[in-house]
């Protein structure tokens, strides 16, 4: 049973990322040290310099050829479970989505096993038990974080090619009326009175990434009147004034991609093509990003160590720990400024932090437990295989989710709260497994 001296070893692992995550908090809101672009390029120095460097310090500490091959199994089958679940729901029926398969994969399967599962599951099965979640989080590393990494790529190039091949296909058509809005920015009202026109304000909503943009448009006065009358207006380029409107742009490249998501695909397209195309994108993005082959260099190394004995130089020793050391304190750091950010602590509202628990704590174990029985783990380390999945939300499936703009407020919920109600939740589970 849990006592007082294993709560304190929990507390003292888990409290020292509320003191980052307040520190970032207040640094925003009341003590305006950080600027918004400010927090983004933290949040960029956490995804592309701390999480590959803490990942491959992880996965280079193990040893591969000591593993729980049916933990292992029961692992991934639940993932793979949920994956196929989340995919067939986000084809096939008329409400599923690709973003929010990615984003429930994120909550149901990606648990904090380094911070509070070593920990944790060490104070309630005793120290052998910390090669297991050592595993976990090397399984996570290796094999997950890449898998999220390349689903973020690939919706984000997905929206970039399509948007290249409607346009190829809408060429020269004129366009009017709306941008449409996508679940992470506000409607933009625009008057395009042909092609010509259409482009320029396009690119002025590209440029005005985050912050208020004045968009102008230029009419002749007659236009206005005949407006005014319903009138027709047959007079070009004389008299023109300028018309001011106001719109607060919060947009990305992924809102200009989307502007034509209605249209039909190019004549000349073929679904083949446009598949080959984005593959060959996705996989040029991701040889440039550091998380794809960290924890891979990782496990090279481990492989090299453990069969040979050999040790890391101690430069490279020091040169790897000095900021992978800093990972998991700039992660909830960037969640804090993340906080700050936004209007409300709970970004997501009350009924999306309600179903983002369900998934956390409810579907992600109960998935578990029927892959671990279905691969045969039986006794503790079946309870350990549930408790760890029960576990709360990881912390760098935030950073990934903020760096690629899908469902932040809705990860960044699920890591504060759930780090608050996971003890009890845990402790739950740890009883009614024991009876």
């Amino acid at each position: 049973m849990i006592g007082f001296q294993d709560l304190y070893s929990v507390l003292t692992a888990v409290v020292p990322l509320y003191v980052a995550m307040f520190l970032a908090y207040a640094s925003v809101k009341w003590w305006n040290v950080f600027t918004p672009e400010q927090c983004a390029g933290i949040n960029r120095f956490v995804a592309i310099f701390a999480v590959p460097l803490l990942s491959f310090e992880v996965v280079s500490r193990v040893n591969p050829y000591r593993m729980e091959l049916l933990f292992i199994a029961a692992d991934g089958v639940s993932k793979v479970l949920i994956l196929v679940a989340l995919f067939c729901w986000a084809n096939f029926f008329k409400k599923g989505s690709l973003d929010w398969a990615i984003t429930l994969f994120s909550l149901s399967t990606l648990p904090n096993t380094l911070v509070m599962g070593i920990p944790l599951l060490k104070s309630m099965y005793g120290d052998d038990k910390e090669g297991i979640m050592i595993q976990a989080v090397v399984l996570q590393c290796i094999i997950w974080y890449t898998l999220l990494l390349f689903l973020f790529e690939y919706r984000e190039t997905r929206m970039f090619v399509l948007s290249k091949f409607r346009e190829a296909g809408t060429c020269g058509s004129s366009t009017e009326d709306e941008i449409k809005s996508t679940p992470t920015s506000q409607n933009v009202n625009k008057v395009a009175p042909d092609s010509q026109k259409s482009k320029p304000l396009a690119a002025a909503v590209k440029e005005g990434q985050g912050r208020e943009v004045h968009l102008f448009i230029w009419r002749c006065g007659c236009c206005r009147k005949a407006d005014e009358q319903n009138g027709v207006c047959g007079q070009t380029g004389q008299g023109c004034q300028r018309e001011e409107r106001n719109a607060k742009v919060i947009a990305t490249e992924k809102l200009v991609a989307t502007e034509n998501v209605e249209a039909p695909p190019p004549p000349g397209s073929s679904s083949s093509g446009m598949l080959l195309e984005i593959l060959k994108r996705v996989w040029l993005k991701l040889v440039r990003n550091p998380n794809s082959y960290a924890s891979l260099f990782g496990l090279v190394w481990a492989l090299i160590s453990c069969r040979w004995g050999i040790k890391k130089p101690q430069i490279m020793e020091n040169s790897v720990t000095i900021l992978s050391k800093a990972g998991l304190g700039m992660a909830m750091f960037s969640l804090g400024l993340f906080m700050a950010l936004q209007p409300k602590i709970i970004a997501c509202g009350k009924r999306l932090a309600g179903y983002g628990m369900l998934a956390r704590f409810v579907a992600g174990p109960a998935l578990m437990a029927v892959a671990s029985l279905g691969v045969g783990l039986r006794g503790t380390i079946l309870k350990v295989s549930i408790i760890q999945a029960a576990l709360p939300q990881g912390i760098v499936p935030f950073v990934f989710a903020r760096e690629y703009n899908l469902h932040p407020e809705v990860l960044s919920t699920a890591v504060i709260f759930g780090m608050i109600i996971s003890l009890p939740i845990t402790i739950l589970y740890y009883i009614l497994l024991g009876i």
